[in-house]
Parts: structure tokens; sequence; C-alpha cells
């Protein structure tokens, strides 16, 4: 145990940040330079934010410098969106020269962290055409007919279908996507950035090969929020509206985040379409389930937002058992299946199971002093992580050091179907 946190330890050093005598702005510059001169084929996913439309409307400036115009853009549209996005993205994608886009309006399954009976959600799916969100939008870019790409498949999922989409596009060329996310916004955004074992084109560290012939580069991944407000200001760029209306209703620059509404981080913001659209907000609560429950208690300890309250006359290790059985089945026996991993890890790295309890040695209020530290940073197992990952309705896991994984769902949708409700 002491030789794995050694390892971490020296692993955590090599990803700490390290900065330049050089303007982030200049960096991404030189970098999009770079990508537009080796590449044979680039393309930009785009997503309406504000991180993306800086990044996109710089690209066109260098762009149009190297004549290498019209750029292609990818938009894939949850359907779940403000007013106001769409409106930014037909403000930079529709009637604009220099610009090819593809707008992806495909029915696609989508996490939902608002219900444990419903754990996905399907975007533009035509057999709920009476309570989608929004009209399909009629432009010639938009992309709806579910046989246009070989690669497609009925309610795939976003994870496969943009990696799916780049190989397509490259059609065995050397290709380039630019994504515009960010380290400094999430330490999962910074582990994508630093991750030490990915295989990156020419050793850049803002790279990542998704498949043969295909990168990811994150052109402004060493920006912070600032830097981005900084250059809409300065540049005079065109950024979405919805984001004033976000001001005004008291949020701070770094909690305004956009994506489809239900998602783990995203069900926090559900609240804003009450206030910031709430024509919108209708159509939104109606659309899934739970939406209404995540708008109420999302950001309250109910769903763990705050702290994990542990009730009288429980211990973590029943509160667990409770919780497990409050769930319908095939949600009970996924939780199961993932914590038998987290124990069968444990068991390999100094806490093995006690085979007549089928658990972990300790309910947390049996720690020591020492040890309660040691659990608060995940070096050692508790009943208190797996209750969290329950009352969060974590179904990936992510709060016991699970990533998410292909086809996850898949195999979610098969417990469903044996257990039913």
């Amino acid at each position: 145990m002491l030789e794995q946190r050694r390892k971490f330890n020296e692993l955590n050093t090599l990803a700490t940040k390290q900065y330049l005598e050089k303007d982030v702005y200049s960096s991404t510059i030189e970098r999009l330079h770079f990508i537009l001169d080796e590449f044979d084929k680039v393309y930009l996913s785009f997503s309406g934010g504000k991180d993306s439309s800086v990044l996109l409307q710089l690209f066109l400036q260098e762009a149009e410098k190297m004549n290498k115009l019209p750029v292609t853009v990818l938009y894939i549209d949850f359907e779940a969106q403000y007013k106001a996005t769409i409106n930014h993205v037909e403000e930079l994608l529709i009637n604009n020269p220099k610009v090819e886009p593809f707008w992806i309006c495909l029915p696609m399954n989508l996490r939902n962290a608002v219900s444990s009976y419903q754990s996905q959600w399907q975007c533009w799916n035509p057999e709920e055409k009476n309570r989608w969100v929004r009209e399909l939008p009629t432009y010639n870019c938009v992309i709806s007919d579910v046989n246009y790409f070989p690669f497609f498949t009925y309610g795939q999922e976003f994870e496969e279908f943009i990696v799916k989409f780049s190989e397509w596009f490259a059609q065995g060329e050397k290709t380039a996507c630019l994504v515009a996310i960010r380290a400094d916004e999430s330490l999962n955004r910074f582990r994508t950035i630093k991750n030490l074992k990915k295989e990156r084109y020419n050793n850049l560290g803002y790279s990542t090969k998704i498949s043969e012939k295909v990168y990811n580069f994150y052109p402004i991944y060493d920006w912070r929020v600032e830097d981005i407000w900084s250059s809409v200001g300065k540049f005079d760029l065109k950024y979405n509206k919805i984001y004033d209306l976000m001001y005004q209703q008291g949020k701070s620059i770094h909690r305004m985040r956009l994506c489809q509404p239900y998602g783990d981080d995203q069900r926090q913001g559900l609240e804003l379409f009450r206030y910031l659209e709430p024509e919108t907000w209708f159509k939104v609560v109606d659309r899934v389930s739970g939406a209404n429950f995540g708008n109420l208690y999302a950001n309250t300890y109910l769903m763990g937002r705050m702290r994990v309250v542990l009730p009288e006359d429980h211990s973590w290790k029943s509160y667990t058992f409770f919780l497990l059985s409050t769930l319908p089945k095939y949600e009970s026996e996924w939780y199961k299946i993932k914590f038998q991993v987290f124990f069968d890890w444990w068991g390999k790295h100094g806490y093995p199971i006690d085979q007549e309890e089928q658990g972990l040695r300790f309910s947390s209020m049996m720690f020591d002093k020492e040890e309660r530290k040691r659990e608060a940073k995940k070096e050692i197992p508790s009943w208190r992580r797996l209750a969290e990952v329950i009352i969060k309705n974590d179904k990936i896991c992510k709060r016991l050091s699970f990533a998410g994984t292909k086809g996850q769902f898949n195999k979610y949708k098969e417990l469903k179907e044996i257990y039913g409700y």
C-alpha cells in the first residue's frame, strides 16, 4: 500500500501545472497554425458554450489567414437546450460561408442523473415527439436521418458517436479534432490533459490519440475562465447571451456551465431553466423522469450535494443495505456488481473481505482519528463511500474511482430486462 502511494505521488508530481512566461492567446494561435499545417483534415467540436465559441472564432480567424476556409464544425444538438444557445449556434454556423457545419439531431442515449428509474434518456426519440423540448431544426446542414451515417445505430451513446464520426470523417487520412476543454475547469479535465498513459501526437501534451490517424487537440487547455471572457471583450467576439442571464441570477463566471441538463454535474443547474427561460422549463421538466425532483433537491443533502447525512440507529453499512433495498431490483443489482469490484480491488490491496460479513471490515463510525482522515482522502475503503454513491445516483461510481466504460449502459439495460421493476 505504501509503495502504491509512493508511485501515485511520483505521478502526481509529474502532472503538476507548470507556468511559462508566455500568454495563452499567443500559444493558442501557434497551436492552431501548427495543426492547420500538419493535418490533412481538421474539424472543430462545437457545443454553443463560451469555450467552444471562443475557440471556433479564433480558429476561423487563423484558417482565413492561412487560406484554409471553409472549416468543418460538428455540433451535436441534445434537444433540451436553451433558446439562447440555439440562437448563438445559428449566429455562428448558419449562413456563414466560412463554415461547413454538421448539425446532428439523432436519437442518442444520454445520462439521466435525476432518476433511479430512468438512468438514460434519448434525445430526438421519434416515439416521444410530442414531448420534445424543441421542434426539429430545418436547416440544410441538420442531420436527423438515422441512415445518414453508416456507423450510426439507433440509441447510440454520445461517447461512441463522436469516435465513430471522427473515423468516418477522416476516411483514413491524418485528422485533427479541436476540442475546447480547459484543464482549469475541473479535475477530470485536468486529468484528461495530463494523463501520462495516453498516446499523444508528437508527444504534445495537449493532444490525445482517438483512433488510427485521428487525434483530439485542446488548443485552449491552459486558459482560465477569466481568459475566455477577457478575449470576448478584447476581440469583440460573439457569445451565448444565456451567460448574461446567468450572471443576473448571481452565478459566478466559474459556475456557468452548458450541457444537456440531466447529467451528473449538469443537474445542479436544472433550476436555472425555471428562472432564465420559463417557457422552456415546463418542457424540460416534462421530458424525463425525475426532472422536477432534480430541480428541487439536486443542490441539497438529499442528493448528497452538501454532505451525506447518516440517519439515527444506522451504521454506514446498514444504511447502504437499506438504500439498496429501496431501489428497483435492476438498480440494486447494478450497484452490487460495481461494489463487488470495489471490494475485490481493496481486498488485493490490504483490506481483505470478511467472508462471513461479505463486506468491508469496518463502518466508518469505527475508524480511529487517523483512519478517518485517510478515509476522507479515499486512501482506505468505507461503507460511507458506498452509501454516498447511491444517494448521489452515481451510476458510473466515480466516487469509488471508477471510470466510464464503453457499452456500460448496455449492460445496465440487460439487467433491467432480466429483473424488471
